[in-house]
Parts: C-alpha cells; sequence; structure tokens
C-alpha cells in the first residue's frame, strides 16, 4: 500500500504554491523521471527542469531513487518522496503575545480560564469532541487538546494517548474532575430518572457529536443495557458542546440530554448526577513554551476559586501531571 504523508511546513507549503513544481511534484509521484525525460514532458529545457528539482529537493520532497551508467553517459532519476501529500498549515495571527490553538472536548472551566489569560496569550477554540482533538493534536492542527476519553480498562485517557503518540514525548496534566448526567427541564416534567428512561415514548433526545467523551460514555452504556439507539428519538441530532445541548432543552426543543451538571444549572435545568470524570489537557512537550501561562494558571488559588463557581466541578486534581 501507497502512503499519504502530512505536510505542515510552511516553507514546502508556499513553494508548492508554484504550479510548475507541483506538476513535477505530481509526475515524480507517478514514476521516477530525469531531468531530461521531465524537460521532454513539460516541453522545458532540462535546466528550466533542474531548477525547480533542486528547490523541492532542498526541502525533501524528492530525491535520487536511482543513478544509471550506460558507457560515458551518467544518468539520475528523481522520486518523489510520498506518493501523495495532504497539506496543512495553521495561520496565526502575529501579535506580541503568543496564539495557541486548542482542539478537544468542550469545557466551560476552559472558556473561563481563556477569558482570565487573555492579556497573556490568544487562546483560538476548535471543538471537535475528545478523539477528534487528539488527532488534530496529533496531526499538528493545534498545540494543546483536553479529552476526558475512559478506556476499557477504566483508566481515563492515558490508553488513548499513548495509542496515538508512541513516538512523541507528551504531557497529560490534570485540568479537573466533573460531574455529568442527565439534564432536564425544571421540575423533570417527563420523569426521567435513569438513562433507560430516554428511550421513553414522546421523550426528545439531543445527542452529543461522535467522538466526543460524552457521546462515546453514552453508547457505552446503552451497550451494556442492551438498549439499540433506534429507541431514542433525537439519538442522531447532535450538538458539539455542553452548553448547545442545556439551552436546547432550556427552549424546550429537547426533553433530555447528556452533559455537566454545571451547564444545567446555568439553564436553571434539573439534574441527575451519573458519573464523575478527570478531564486533562494533552500536549507535546515541544509546545510547553508557549502554553506556559496555561500551566502555570491552572496551579493557583484564583484556579481553584474559578472551579468553586462552577456546579460538579472538583479542584482536588487540577494541575496534577499524569503519567503517560
Amino acid at each position: 500500500m501507497q502512503k499519504v504523508e502530512s505536510v505542515s511546513s510552511f516553507e514546502k507549503i508556499k513553494l508548492l504554491a508554484d504550479s510548475r513544481r507541483l506538476d513535477i511534484l505530481r509526475l515524480l509521484m507517478a514514476a521516477p523521471a530525469t531531468l531530461t525525460h521531465l524537460a521532454r514532458t513539460m516541453k522545458q529545457s532540462p535546466a528550466w527542469v533542474r531548477h525547480h528539482i533542486l528547490a523541492l529537493e532542498s526541502v525533501g520532497l524528492v530525491e535520487i531513487g536511482e543513478i544509471r551508467k550506460t558507457g560515458r553517459v551518467t544518468e539520475k532519476f528523481y522520486r518523489a518522496k510520498a506518493d501523495a501529500l495532504l497539506l496543512q498549515e495553521v495561520i496565526l495571527p502575529r501579535a506580541g503575545k503568543p496564539s495557541v490553538v486548542f482542539s478537544g472536548s468542550h469545557d466551560l472551566a476552559l472558556e473561563a480560564v481563556a477569558a482570565n489569560l487573555e492579556k497573556h496569550v490568544t487562546m483560538l477554540n476548535m471543538t471537535v469532541g475528545s478523539l477528534d482533538g487528539l488527532v488534530n493534536l496529533r496531526q499538528g492542527l493545534c498545540q494543546v487538546s483536553g479529552a476526558h476519553l475512559l478506556d476499557e480498562s477504566g483508566e481515563y485517557n492515558t490508553p488513548f494517548v499513548k495509542r496515538l503518540f508512541p513516538d512523541r514525548e507528551v504531557e497529560i496534566v490534570t485540568l479537573a474532575h466533573r460531574t455529568q448526567g442527565l439534564m432536564m427541564a425544571g421540575g423533570n416534567p417527563k420523569g426521567i430518572r435513569k438513562i433507560a428512561d430516554i428511550a421513553g415514548q414522546n421523550v426528545r433526545f439531543v445527542n452529543r457529536n461522535p467522538g466526543s467523551g460524552t457521546r462515546l460514555w453514552l453508547d457505552a452504556e446503552l451497550r451494556r443495557l442492551k438498549l439499540p439507539v433506534e429507541k431514542i428519538s433525537g439519538y442522531k441530532n447532535q450538538v458539539k458542546t455542553h452548553s448547545e445541548a442545556a439551552n436546547l432543552v432550556a427552549q424546550n426543543k429537547a426533553d433530555a440530554s447528556l452533559g455537566l451538571q454545571a451547564a444545567a444549572i446555568r439553564c436553571d435545568l434539573h439534574f441527575i448526577p451519573l458519573f464523575e470524570e478527570r478531564y486533562d489537557l494533552v500536549l507535546p512537550r515541544e509546545n510547553e513554551k508557549n502554553l506556559n501561562p496555561l500551566l502555570d494558571y491552572i496551579q493557583t488559588a484564583d484556579f481553584r476559586h474559578l472551579l468553586s463557581s462552577l456546579p460538579g466541578y472538583n479542584a482536588q486534581h487540577s494541575g496534577e501531571r499524569v503519567s503517560v
């Protein structure tokens, strides 16, 4: 099977913005070729091709794959170093303070932290869920991720990080423990008491996006209860954040959802706690310098005071490093 490589270097992407170099690279992805072969195909001179080949070679996109000698003639066959390329680059603001991209699971405390640290660092949010956030971190699309993924072993996050980052030094730092449960309209008019009740008649459920820690927990619980998703009205209705889910229930557009106690209380919803989870920040060590304002802040008394204002949050282990 041939391979696709990601290109996240701005210098490489800028070089490939030249359509002539991109055409040469595409030809070399299809088959190795000499300067003469490429010149003939592209109807250009070998010197013209050589100029662009040297540029591609300087950033590691092409290489000499074979040298053939026939009598006094030596031919160099160039080839692309990958069979296909995926181009990706995060473009950040240029300012006096660092900018970092967060991608992962939605968290109310982290939103408040970003606001408090605005003078020191710009935190840009890309909410995609725990699993996709770690994938984005692996691909270089963000500098820090947040996750609350429960493994079959009963451990949070660490097994997933080990599988996705076997070759990189990654830190896991606990932001907080937090309580999740069922969110219903005030007074709980549908009489929902447990997960099985969301499959009841006339109960409109709103779900979280696939890959989110909340969705993965729910799906595992439904399997344990042997409760088919087809019996849940609204199972396919998905939102990306706890706030969105709580707001839909508060607006009577849904009868129930699964989410954070803090989100439920903020919207004056009835809440039934189901489990406490560990929410961790995940970051490669090379990103630690830009993230020091965040890592330092979650060690402070000010941060613990912030968490005390969010129902269901527990700061006992906040700031602790988790062994990977």
